[in-house]
This record gives structure tokens, C-alpha cells and sequence, in this order.
């Protein structure tokens, strides 16, 4: 792994500060405790399980409220398990989708083994292949507030890979029942209950 000055939990809470109307989807793991950890909020909504489906959720969010900015936040081992998702997105085009991915080419969640980004997978290469114009990577922090700018932003859809460090950080964990998760998502929204 390169040398990397990205580090993934104070990128996050730039990504969320002074943006209460943000709806956040975090990729399980590292992504849902770093949302967390800026701050536990009506508006996120961290998946606790479903690898490689927080892209998926992210894009019937922005379908289903076009007025609303999502922004998914998820790691590199869960981006390379839901990649079929980018050309649907490039597809239906939501103009309010933006796609962080936080990659610190590692699968942290289960022993810090390598994933293929580390070997030479370029996913902003992937995103912009699948049809996603607006792609790129962030791997200097003095590009970050730029980079976090554009993802609060900018119409999309869009999908900015982060380098990052890998660390071990303290855990900061969301709600982890999925029920209240969805509910108080609803409620946010203004959206009724079944």
C-alpha cells in the first residue's frame, strides 16, 4: 500500500458537518461507525449487514425522493461486491446520487487482507467505464475539501473513490435494529408507515 494522508473518520465528519439535510447511506462496517461517529442522526442510514448493497439502497433512495441530496458512503471491499450497481445508476441518472468510497484497500472487517485495489483496481476507472461521467479519486488531503464539496454538491450522479489510511479506530456503533433504522428514516422524510 502507498504511502496515504487520507484518513477516513475526519473526512466523514467534513463530509456531514453543517449538512443536516444530507441523507447518508453507509456501507457496513467502517463506513456506518464512521458516520456514526460524526454524529448518529435521523437521516442515516447505516446497513448492518447485505454487503455490497449500500449503492443499491443509495439509488432507490435518490429515485424515490429526486428533491432530496443522497450521498452513499461506503469502503472499497463493499463497492467491488456491488459493482453491477454503477451501471444502473449510470443508467437511471439521478442528478441527487453521489458515491463516496472510502478505500483503504483492505477488507477491515475481517482481518485487514488486501482486496484488489491494493493489486491495481481502479474503481473511479470502473464508475466512469460503467457510464458515470463525473469520476474520480482523492489521494492528497489538500484535494479533500474540494472532493467532499463536489460530493455535497454537484449534480450527479457521481462517484468519488477516497485513498485512505487503513486504521484501527474505536468503534462507534449506530443503532443496529433495523426496524427503528427504517422508521425513523420515514419519519425524517415525511414518508408514512405501511
Amino acid at each position: 500500500m502507498s504511502q496515504i494522508d487520507l484518513r477516513r473518520r475526519p473526512l466523514v465528519a467534513a463530509l456531514l458537518k453543517d449538512a443536516p439535510d444530507l441523507l447518508v447511506v453507509a456501507g457496513l462496517g467502517s463506513a456506518a461507525w464512521d458516520i456514526t461517529a460524526a454524529g448518529d442522526r435521523d437521516l442515516n442510514f447505516p446497513l448492518w449487514g447485505a454487503m455490497g448493497g449500500a449503492v443499491s439502497v443509495g439509488l432507490g433512495l435518490a429515485l424515490a425522493q429526486p428533491n432530496r441530496r443522497i450521498v452513499v458512503v461506503t469502503g472499497d471491499g463493499e463497492m467491488l461486491m456491488g459493482l453491477t450497481a454503477l451501471t444502473t445508476i449510470a443508467a437511471m441518472a439521478p442528478r441527487n446520487l453521489a458515491v463516496l468510497v472510502l478505500d483503504n484497500e483492505t477488507y477491515g472487517e475481517t482481518g485487514g487482507q488486501r482486496t484488489n485495489t491494493a493489486r491495481g483496481t481502479d474503481l473511479a476507472a470502473m464508475a466512469k467505464a460503467a457510464g458515470i461521467g463525473r469520476s474520480w479519486t482523492v489521494t492528497k488531503e489538500s484535494d479533500a475539501d474540494d472532493a467532499l464539496r463536489r460530493v455535497r454538491e454537484d449534480k450527479g450522479p457521481l462517484f468519488c473513490v477516497a485513498k485512505v489510511r487503513f486504521e484501527e479506530l474505536p468503534l462507534v456503533l449506530p443503532p443496529k435494529d433495523g426496524v427503528i433504522l427504517r422508521e425513523r428514516l420515514r419519519k425524517a422524510l415525511g414518508v408514512a408507515a405501511d
